[in-house]
């Protein structure tokens, strides 16, 4: 049974999160509303709740964290005709504004006025209760989980940074990274066709490049406090055969973006997806001497579709990448245990585990 209350995981100001109550929203004529089922803590959420934001987004009012969702659709405005009530589907929290420059160019993941949570001006979908706009609702098969329909936003991230990389058939790729962005994009990258992978993280994270080896990297590197860039490139260039044909830099780092130019070969392509330093002191000379082209990844376009399908199909097994679950009352120790870093990604159940719901996975 639906619940009657909408308890939503709100942010009020650093380290300060509440689970408040919230009216239930009433559908537009496009939109619908979902009662969340499964929603998975991003690093976007913990920047609010640590940090009072990331980049030019600030805390400026309460919001609702959470962006990785699915549920269960429970009204359905009176415009929308491809879904009905008592369907299953994942949540896209991107939508642009429609009119704008950018809209009408296929570049709705950059609108400035569009509608995509989390953000300072509009709220996530960590709640028992979320209108979106019922094209951005997308139907999952009977045989996809809910924990499967969360992951479609983390996964439609690295798709999207895959294309932007132009990763094809027997490129060779380095990922920066092993949290869970640099995660699906290894799984990305393979089902683009990459046939040898590396990805490199800090030492001290030895069981997220544990979860690579799972996933089928072909190697990881452990990057210890005493190895140099040379060192690291000389270790990347050993794993691959020669240097990468395409990088996907997860971490935001000056590090991993200096290392990622000096281990590509010339022509190749870099996509930056991390949000980190906000200043970097790169080697630009080497970057357009070599015609290395560096490209960036925003969210993502109309991704939705290819994420679902290549988990649909069995194509890729995104169901590692879960190590910790939690109900919507435990949130603030979901939190926590996302803030510390103890595991990869974090589900919150807002529809209790143990109940005859739509089907969930367990590890």
């Amino acid at each position: 049974m639906a619940p009657n209350q909408n308890l939503a995981a709100t942010v009020y100001g650093p380290n300060d999160l509440r689970l408040e109550e919230r009216p239930i929203p009433e559908p537009a004529f496009n939109e619908v509303v979902v009662e969340v089922d499964s929603c998975g803590i991003c690093g976007t959420d913990i920047h609010f709740l640590k940090d009072g934001g990331f980049g030019a987004q600030r805390l400026i009012k309460p919001i609702v964290l959470g962006h990785e969702s699915a549920g269960v659709v429970r009204k359905v405005g009176s415009s929308v005709t491809h879904l009905k009530v008592g369907d299953r589907v994942a949540i896209e929290p991107a939508a642009g504004c429609r009119t704008c420059d950018l809209c009408k160019v296929g570049k709705y993941n950059i609108c400035l006025d569009g509608k995509h949570c989390t953000t300072q001006k509009h709220d996530g979908n960590c709640s028992n209760y979320y209108a979106q706009y019922a094209d951005c609702c997308f139907k999952l098969p009977d045989h996809v989980s809910m924990e499967e329909g969360a992951l479609l936003e983390p996964l439609a991230v690295a798709v999207y940074a895959g294309r932007r990389a132009q990763i094809s058939l027997g490129n060779k790729v380095v990922i920066f990274g092993a949290g869970p962005i640099g995660l699906v994009c290894l799984i990305a990258a393979k089902a683009m066709g990459a046939t040898r992978t590396v990805i490199l993280d800090l030492e001290h994270a030895k069981h997220r490049l544990d979860v690579a080896k799972k996933l089928g990297v072909t190697d990881v590197i452990a990057i210890r406090k005493e190895d140099t860039e040379d060192q690291l490139v000389q270790k990347i260039h050993d794993i691959l055969g020669g240097p990468a044909d395409r990088v996907l830099e997860c971490t935001g780092s000056q590090p991993g973006m200096r290392i990622s130019i000096r281990a590509t070969r010339n022509a190749g392509r870099i996509c930056l997806v991390g949000l980190g330093n906000k200043d970097v002191q790169l080697p630009m000379v080497d970057a357009i001497s070599r015609e290395i082209e560096i490209t960036t990844a925003m969210r993502y376009n109309h991704d939705y579709p290819a994420a679902l399908e290549i988990v649909a199909s069995g194509y890729v097994n995104v169901k590692p990448l879960v190590s910790h679950h939690f109900d919507l009352k435990d949130v603030h120790e979901a939190f926590r245990v996302a803030s510390q870093g103890e595991g990869i990604k974090i589900m919150i159940h807002l529809v209790p585990r143990d109940t005859n719901n739509p089907i969930k996975f367990t590890n």
